[in-house]
């Protein structure tokens, strides 16, 4: 049953949605720092560097997992690989706009060791980002190049055929094997070093993106 009386106040929306938790977000608020902010579902991880300002926050760089594709990316977007390149990716772009320092927000994903939160955290910080963070919680580099997956498709492919084939079946249609993972996701991170990146206009303080001067 809901509580009632004089004394009782409904909390926030997004605190009753399960979205925000607002005692977590004051003490990063205090801090006044930049936030890494990773949100993670179950096809996509999207990363962020925020910073709160007066009139709300404003989005300093990002990166989405999906957008590793112009960069060659032909596994899942929702495994640890593209998480940590992800990371990689928004780490980078972050650094261009002369970030040195952040602290980590999670939202409500739980801080569970190895998590993808932690991969894309991993990728920020080799990046340049300074961000403070447990090493015990951070997957192993055999993990964040995906040798796990690798290793269970070598299995699959000696022991069940046709599961490996429906198990890997997006990777197989986009003509990567899943064996060569560790191999693929080398390729991407060199390609996401060598190819120009595309650098965001800055923002007011409102948060709107400055416009172009027209050339006459």
């Amino acid at each position: 049953m809901m509580a009632r009386g004089p004394s009782y106040c409904v909390p926030f929306r997004r605190r009753r949605e399960g979205k925000t938790d607002y005692k977590a977000r004051r003490a990063l608020l205090i801090s006044r720092q930049p936030r890494a902010v990773i949100r993670a579902s179950l096809m996509h991880t999207n990363v962020q560097i925020i910073e709160a300002t007066l009139t709300g926050d404003v989005i300093i760089a990002s990166g989405n997992s999906i957008q590793l594709k112009a960069y060659g990316w032909k596994a899942s977007c929702g495994n640890l690989s593209a998480a940590y390149l992800t990371g990689l990716l928004c780490g980078t772009r972050a650094t261009e706009r002369k970030v040195a320092r952040a602290v980590p927000d999670i939202g409500m994903h739980q801080p569970t060791e190895g998590a993808r939160v932690f991969a894309s955290l991993k990728g920020i910080m080799d990046a340049g980002v300074n961000i403070p963070v447990d090493q015990k919680k951070i997957p192993d580099e055999a993990r964040l190049k995906g040798k796990h997956i690798s290793d269970y498709a070598k299995s699959l492919a000696s022991s069940n055929m046709e599961l490996y084939e429906k198990t890997f079946s997006g990777y197989l249609k986009r003509n990567l094997e899943p064996e060569k993972l560790e191999e693929h996701f080398e390729t991407v991170r060199k390609a996401m070093a060598s190819k120009p990146r595309k650098v965001t206009r800055p923002r007011k303080k409102d948060g709107r993106k400055t416009r172009r001067k027209k050339k006459k």
